[in-house]
């Protein structure tokens, strides 16, 4: 059996982020602007996709650590501590009031207390966060699968992505509110190392690491992973959201899949 190896895929995109940053230093800001320009990096971004999807299988697990692996210190990075009303009133009350709304493409739409969540069948994995920025930590997640609250809402047949909203808000020079979602395909969405973690190293996850909530999709880098998480919904089709990239940075020209 070939074995796929995680740091020759990460190799392969480093190698690529620097060959874009080098025609970036080279005078090709303008073209990282045209419209055409970027229907070609689109093009090998599906490529990309396509060629992972080819070579895993769905079933294909990113590699998990043991306990002695685990970083001293997991890097809490982007937002840590949201500024939104609504969120700091939630956290004042130990998110005894917050809720996860689910909703969209789904057969019974529902709301999740933490309470709830926690008492579904749980999953503990310890892996690597591999930052685009370049950094990784290793830590250990617990939470439930995001394949289970899926099931237990159904999802309506059109449905083809999962979309994540959170409390946090970065720049809004974009799109007028800056605020942080993101979304995965229906493969990646029942995973079974995809969870939504509310604890970290065996205690409750901290606010700068995204509490209550956050995703954990471990087959991709960070940024596909959000803290916070308010809403989330089935949808057919992301483009009427955000700038119509599928997810906050993404609209900043991020890739979507961010395989690794």
């Amino acid at each position: 059996m070939i074995d796929f190896k995680r740091p020759s895929r990460r190799a392969f995109l480093s190698g690529a982020a620097s060959s874009l940053g080098a025609l970036a230093l080279a005078g090709c800001d303008g073209l990282s602007q045209s419209d055409r320009f970027r229907k070609v990096l689109y093009t090998g971004e599906d490529m990309n996709r396509l060629v992972q999807r080819a070579l895993l299988s769905p079933a294909t697990m990113a590699r998990e650590f043991a306990e002695a692996d685990i970083s001293a210190n997991f890097r809490a990075n982007g937002s840590t501590n949201p500024e939104d009303p609504a969120y700091r009133a939630l956290a004042e009350n130990g998110f005894a009031d917050w809720r996860l709304k689910v909703g969209g493409l789904v057969e019974t739409p529902r709301d999740y207390a933490l309470a709830d969540l926690r008492a579904m069948p749980s999953r503990t994995q310890i892996t690597r966060h591999d930052c685009v920025e370049g950094w990784s930590c290793i830590g250990k997640w617990t939470g439930v699968q995001l394949a289970a609250v899926i099931q237990q809402v159904g999802l309506k047949p059109s449905a083809r992505y999962i979309v994540l909203t959170c409390a946090d808000e970065l720049e809004k020079t974009l799109d007028g509110t800056g605020r942080y979602y993101e979304s995965i395909d229906l493969e990646d969405a029942f995973h079974p190392q995809t969870i939504l973690a509310y604890d970290m190293n065996g205690e409750t996850l901290s606010i700068p690491h995204g509490a209550p909530l956050r995703l954990r999709v471990e087959r991709q880098l960070g940024y596909k992973m959000p803290k916070y998480v308010m809403r989330i919904d089935a949808v057919e089709s992301f483009a009427d959201l955000g700038r119509g990239r599928g997810g906050f940075w993404e609209d900043r020209g991020y890739d979507w899949y961010a395989g690794i």
